[in-house]
């Protein structure tokens, strides 16, 4: 570490203004901050309170949360992989490795487009690089599914990073969720590859076992016409006693899907994670699931299709709910800042993602425009809470 720390303050009087590279100033600073902690502190005016946290730190935890999901999703797409051929027998290192060579190009893809830009940004506009793209460059990935195109992935991340930040004046001033911008894009623009029934990377002229469609298991609830968790637990049964779609398996994330959402349990963990290091908002986290399953209370009492008569704890182990619920809500440019506010804005991507799902048979996600829809109101539903601050505190005033 010491011959690098030496190597970049050999160059960095090229960076500097009047050197060669003046203009790339910020590229290099990028770089270096990565690398080490900055050497420069506020100044000795005032009160400051100093520790080694800066953004890039901060943004780091949310990627170390993510790695459970990571790794779980990467050893899940192998044992998909193996499960579809038929082959139970193979062993842990073989399906990570099936795992690897799938998931790590989309890693590269997403980080090398998205910073690519970040960094023409910086450069044009003569601002340092921001820290923001840290997370969703790991983010898009966990939100694709396997077997995407890494082209399309290369498409998505440059439309979210432009139009979905960039156009808005860059990290920090984001109306909605990047991540989810890139999903969304994908979701309209080519949806046969983000939302088909193929979720499973089988190889090149691989055939599935009979009855394995690769579909998920919302796709196997939205399309029943009888009980839905009869159908869930039922589907896939000939290859394990509860069936491929049991609550158990959906919990553990045992199940076809994107890479990073699947296992409920890893997203928990990596929610510990966030909440233990003050980065995340519990009160997102909890009330996300309390709104989800609240609405899927009220559904059942209504019944008024096979979905909605599914029991509500369900729906918080299907699709992305637990993942969006952690990773995705709790973003602190597009979600709620006033306390009160974040109890509100959980609740209601909870509700509407149990509302879409069970009403919208083309879409039976929900998560992903439930939280795109909140960012949008987010700042009006602050706007709403601390203007009842306000009432409250001029009633109790004195004149």
């Amino acid at each position: 570490m010491k011959f690098l720390r030496k190597q970049l303050d050999g160059i960095e009087h090229n960076f500097e203004k009047g050197g060669k590279w003046e203009k790339y100033y910020f590229a290099y600073e990028a770089f270096a901050t990565f690398l080490f902690v900055p050497n420069k502190t506020t100044a000795d005016k005032g009160v400051q309170i100093r520790d080694a946290i800066d953004m890039k730190r901060l943004m780091m935890t949310v990627v170390i949360a993510m790695l459970p999901c990571l790794l779980f999703g990467m050893w899940n797409v192998g044992h998909q992989h193996f499960l579809a051929q038929g082959m139970f027998e193979a062993t842990m290192s073989e399906k990570l490795w099936i795992g690897t060579i799938k998931v790590v190009p989309i890693i590269a893809v997403s980080y090398i487009v998205g910073l690519g830009i970040e960094f023409l940004f910086a450069t044009l506009r003569r601002h340092p690089v921001n820290e923001g793209f840290l997370v969703t460059g790991m983010l898009i990935p966990l939100v694709m599914p396997a077997d995407i195109p890494l082209w399309q992935v290369a498409i998505a991340t440059a439309f979210a990073v432009i139009i979905g930040k960039e156009a808005f004046g860059g990290t920090g001033m984001n109306v909605v969720n990047v991540a989810l911008t890139a999903r969304a894009f994908l979701y309209f623009a080519y949806p046969t590859d983000i939302s088909g029934e193929v979720w499973t990377y089988l190889g090149d002229g691989a055939k599935t076992v009979a009855g394995y469609s690769g579909a998920t298991p919302l796709s196997v609830a939205s399309g029943s016409v009888g009980s839905s968790v009869a159908d869930l637990n039922s589907f896939g049964s000939s290859w394990g006693a509860d069936g491929l779609y049991s609550f158990s398996n959906m919990f553990f994330g045992f199940i076809p899907g994107s890479v990073g959402e699947t296992s409920t349990l890893m997203c928990l963990l990596g929610g510990a994670i966030l909440i233990i290091t003050g980065v995340g908002s519990w009160k997102i986290i909890f009330s996300v699931f309390a709104g989800a399953f609240g609405m899927g209370l009220l559904l059942n009492m209504l019944g008024t299709n096979p979905f909605s008569q599914m029991p509500a704890h369900y729906h918080l182990v299907m699709g992305g709910l637990a993942f969006g619920a952690v990773f995705m809500a709790t973003d602190p440019v597009t979600a709620t800042h006033t306390e009160t506010g974040k109890w509100f804005y959980g609740a209601l991507i909870g509700m509407f993602t149990v509302l879409i799902r069970s009403f919208n048979p083309a879409y039976p996600e929900g998560i992903m425009l439930a939280i795109l829809l909140m960012n949008v109101f987010a700042p009006l539903i602050d706007y709403f809470v601390v203007n009842a601050n306000k009432k409250r505190r001029l009633q109790r005033a004195t004149v």
